[in-house]
């Protein structure tokens, strides 16, 4: 079993099995949560797809299974659906636990607003970067989706995503080379800030926020939409 295949065994088992809790009743969520989570998969894989053909990042052979589709290997299509679904199950568990952890509607548009400008700044000052460009525009781009529907998801989630961090920190550390010889997902500098928290390039942190977030807006209008 490769590497890449443990730390995505790891990282779902848990958040499935808990997915029955009595209290949590998770798996009830899961006519909403796969739909949304293979939606924006395919999103992201076909950007996935697109950056690993052009060389701005690749994986090392050595920590993978040797199965590949569409030019990534099985690992990464599956970290797609298994990393996602392990994030949103812990933010529902942190509000099913903490209700009222948010903070303040007029906090939180203006610090969207405030987030909307850094991502377009940032992008419009690194064309010539083609990983920071990208993932600035898509969190933009989200951030921007949830003002205009005004979700109050982002007012937990920026709280939530914190508690995320700590399991992202330790998995996407391994995957970039901490703890490790080499490293299982390595990135062309070129097309980044070249700025990195551990081994983590600091975009990566945006590319998870993003497609969390994706997620967690399209369940809700799943939502909305089955109550209709």
């Amino acid at each position: 079993m490769s590497l890449y295949f443990i730390l995505l065994t790891a990282s779902g088992a848990v958040p499935l099995l808990l997915s029955f809790d009595k209290r949590l009743q998770f798996y009830k969520q899961w006519k909403f949560v796969f739909p949304s989570i293979l939606l924006v998969a395919l999103v992201y894989i076909i950007f996935d797809v697109n950056f690993t053909n052009r060389g701005i990042w690749g994986f090392n052979p050595e920590y993978l299974s040797g199965i590949y589709l569409f030019s990534l290997p099985l690992e990464e299509i599956l970290f797609f659906v298994v990393i996602p679904y392990a994030s949103i199950f812990l933010h529902e568990s942190v509000r099913e636990y903490f209700p009222k952890l948010e903070i303040p509607k007029s906090i939180n548009r203006a610090l969207i607003i405030a987030l909307i400008v850094l991502c377009v700044l940032i992008a419009v000052f690194n064309t010539d970067k083609s990983y920071t460009f990208y993932i600035s525009l898509k969190l933009a781009v989200v951030l921007l989706l949830a003002l205009l529907l005004n979700s109050r998801i982002p007012r937990s989630f920026f709280i939530t995503f914190g508690v995320i961090l700590v399991p992202f920190l330790i998995v996407n550390g391994i995957l970039t080379g901490s703890y490790i010889n080499g490293e299982v997902v390595w990135y062309n500098n070129s097309e980044n800030l070249g700025i990195r928290i551990f081994t983590i390039p600091v975009e990566d942190f945006a590319y998870a926020f993003s497609m969390i977030l994706y997620n967690m807006l399209l369940i809700e209008q799943l939502k909305k939409f089955a109550k209709k």
